[in-house]
């Protein structure tokens, strides 16, 4: 599947693949013993069911992170094919495809080709890649979350959602209840509560919220840029906690209206500038890095236009528009409720003409590594 859309699979790639397998791997693993050591389910007893949960092929490179109690019986019970689920899985694997190889393969190399001298760049150059760079990572990973759950929708099997247009959050509280949702379901449920979650004192809470941002960013790497990431989340977290404003629920935005209020509007803007500094110390190659780059793109230069890379923004501006048209649903795709089939099918021909045209220099999915 990878190679007809020119995506090379040979062995030094399956080399690459194999440590992030394992990864993914041993921590759907760990929920499966814990479950089980704490009598939250019952040990299965079909081998077969339950191999097939630790190793499903669609999930198991770079997640969602499956739980036993939602996977472990679809594998259990008999299956039909099911013609509905098969067209929706294929159309968000291409709203996936759209998302990887024309917005986040575009965004890489915008970003690639300015990152390494960036010292020569305005800071309005330098603020425009680390908004690609936002893109590229969401594309990048999404992306790969869409094609893994409709290729999973093919076989009858449905995954937990792991992404819910995150960039439209409107506090960092909601970001991270709309981004990598299976990872931090599985912090907070392994983590975060058994250290007494939100059942103790404001600065107790802070602390176990610090810890488990801490093991976040370890989790994607032994560098000191990962551990600074997700401390930089937690401090962000830390006047929602003090206020008593940590946004338990990701309610619709706007929900009903086409357009958001300015209250909404500022929201996001606001929650979005706060993660692209964050995703400038995710990307940077050590903490200096980071910082030389947010100084320079903070410069007076910052307010000077940027004069490259406007198709990679139109890609964007495109992503935009058809996920908040489509926010209210499980994915960009799902078009069921277009009256007229002759409208669903040129809607995904248009997203198919895009791949096969403006696809950007194939990049490996960034999550292969961690």
């Amino acid at each position: 599947m990878f190679q007809s859309f020119g995506y090379r699979m040979d062995t030094v790639t399956l080399d690459v693949l194999l440590p992030v397998g394992i990864s993914f791997y041993t921590f759907q693993a760990l929920s499966y013993s814990i479950d089980v050591y704490q009598h939250k389910i019952k040990p299965t007893r079909d081998p077969v069911a339950f191999f097939a949960f630790i190793s499903f092929f669609p999930q198991l490179v770079a997640g969602p992170i499956e739980r036993a109690t939602n996977l472990l019986p679809q594998f259990q019970k008999e299956r039909t094919f099911d013609y509905t689920k098969a067209v929706d899985g294929m159309r968000q694997m291409l709203w996936g495809f759209f998302k990887k190889m024309v917005v986040a393969d575009n965004c890489a190399t915008a970003v690639n080709s300015i990152w390494q001298g960036y010292q020569g760049e305005s800071g309005s150059q330098l603020l425009l890649v680390a908004v690609l760079f936002t893109f590229q990572i969401y594309g990048d990973f999404s992306g790969y979350s869409d094609i893994a759950i409709g290729c999973a929708r093919l076989f009858g099997i449905n995954l937990k959602r792991n992404f819910n247009f995150p960039y439209f959050s409107r506090d960092i509280a909601e970001f991270w209840r709309r981004w990598h949702i299976s990872l931090t379901t599985w912090f907070r449920d392994y983590i975060y509560i058994p250290l007494g979650g939100s059942r103790v004192g404001k600065w107790k809470n802070f602390c176990n919220t610090m810890v488990i941002f801490l093991v976040s960013g370890f989790w994607h790497g032994a560098n000191w840029t990962f551990i600074l990431w997700g401390a930089y989340h937690a401090l962000l977290f830390l006047p929602l906690l003090l206020l008593g404003k940590n946004r338990k629920y990701t309610n619709t935005v706007a929900a009903g209206r086409l357009f958001p209020s300015v209250k909404e509007l500022f929201q996001m803007l606001l929650t979005f500038f706060w993660v692209v500094i964050g995703w400038v110390v995710f990307r940077a190659e050590n903490i200096a890095q980071a910082w030389n780059y947010l100084c320079r793109m903070f410069s007076p230069s910052l307010f000077t236009l940027p004069d490259k890379w406007r198709s990679t923004i139109i890609y964007i501006l495109i992503l935009l528009a058809v996920e908040w048209i489509q926010r209210d649903k499980q994915h960009a795709l799902q078009i069921d409720n277009v009256k007229y089939r002759a409208m669903r099918w040129g809607i995904c021909s248009v997203i198919l003409y895009f791949i096969f045209l403006f696809s950007g220099q194939q990049e490996e999915f960034i999550y292969f590594q961690f």
